[in-house]
């Protein structure tokens, strides 16, 4: 069944296709603003006072005022899902700098816009279930923390986008981007966790990666799973000694991978990543049933 995309603009909600913005907006001009991508089951959005949390500490570190309330957002969103055509779906939650002029000075920009869009999403195409998808190992590196913070969930993913397309060219469904030393980061729009020895391996953000709210719940329900999980520096090699890995994004929810560029996992889905993916699933069913 599809779904008609709908858009919280302007405190009023319209279909996503009648929603616009100046092409003066900064946002677009600049890629100077913030996002957060949400996912909302049964009509309740997943981790939300996580996902504002950061938006909030993304706009503190680009000195962007947020123009409505935290309370204000989350009623929006709220009045968004009732007015989309299904309970379970995506949102996109935008906050540019607003409309300027050509010129760079963000000071010339009077007055931040906020938008929500309503959808569904599917990050790559994953297949067959259990299937797994391919990585590609991509030669463009991450944005080093000294140049631009990860932490920052900014709107300028060029960086990301040059790596996806290198992946894209080499046949693969998903790039797997290195920082600058060589230690392994994370995918386009994904963080990434490997098994090995019965333990859940994944970077640490030190790495130069964005610090996922889907990754902490990963290793929150597995740490009560019983499976031990550690935050180290991984190299690809290590990746490919691992017995299984997996992706885990907002957007990605949690998808195994079958290979990395020529080197195939034996194990695509077994024996740890289906205990990971029920006690992920029932951690979502219990958040969404709560309160």
């Amino acid at each position: 069944m599809s779904h008609t995309a709908v858009c919280w603009i302007n405190q009023t909600i319209k279909p996503a296709h009648e929603a616009a913005i100046s092409v003066f907006d900064h946002g677009l001009l600049y890629g100077d603003g913030i996002f957060e991508g949400l996912r909302f089951y049964q009509g309740k959005t997943f981790m939300l006072e996580a996902h504002l949390q950061r938006l909030q500490a993304s706009a503190q570190a680009i000195g962007l005022a947020v123009p409505y309330s935290q309370e204000r957002i989350a009623q929006a969103i709220e009045q968004l899902i009732d007015a989309y055509s299904s309970d379970t779906g995506y949102l996109r939650l935008v906050v540019t700098r607003g409309v300027g002029n050509l010129g760079l000075d963000p000071q010339k920009c009077s007055q931040p816009s906020l938008f929500i869009i309503a959808d569904q999403i599917a990050v790559m195409d994953v297949g067959e279930p259990g299937q797994g998808v391919s990585l590609h190992v991509a030669h463009t590196r991450r944005t080093p923390a000294r140049c631009l913070d990860p932490k920052i969930k900014s709107l300028n993913y060029l960086n990301n986008i040059l790596a996806r397309i290198e992946a894209n060219r080499a046949g693969m469904d998903e790039a797997l981007m290195l920082n600058l030393e060589g230690n392994v980061s994370e995918g386009s729009v994904d963080n990434i966790f490997i098994v090995r020895d019965g333990e859940l391996l994944t970077p640490p953000l030190e790495d130069g990666m964005l610090e996922g709210v889907t990754r902490a719940v990963i290793i929150d329900v597995a740490g009560r799973a019983g499976i031990a999980c550690r935050e180290t520096s991984l190299r690809v090699s290590d990746l490919q000694q691992a017995e299984e890995c997996f992706l885990t994004g907002t957007g990605a929810e949690l998808i195994p991978v079958r290979q990395i560029d020529e080197h195939v996992f034996a194990a695509v889905a077994s024996p740890l990543i289906p205990v990971i993916m029920a006690a992920f699933k029932n951690h979502i069913a219990e958040y969404c049933s709560s309160g």
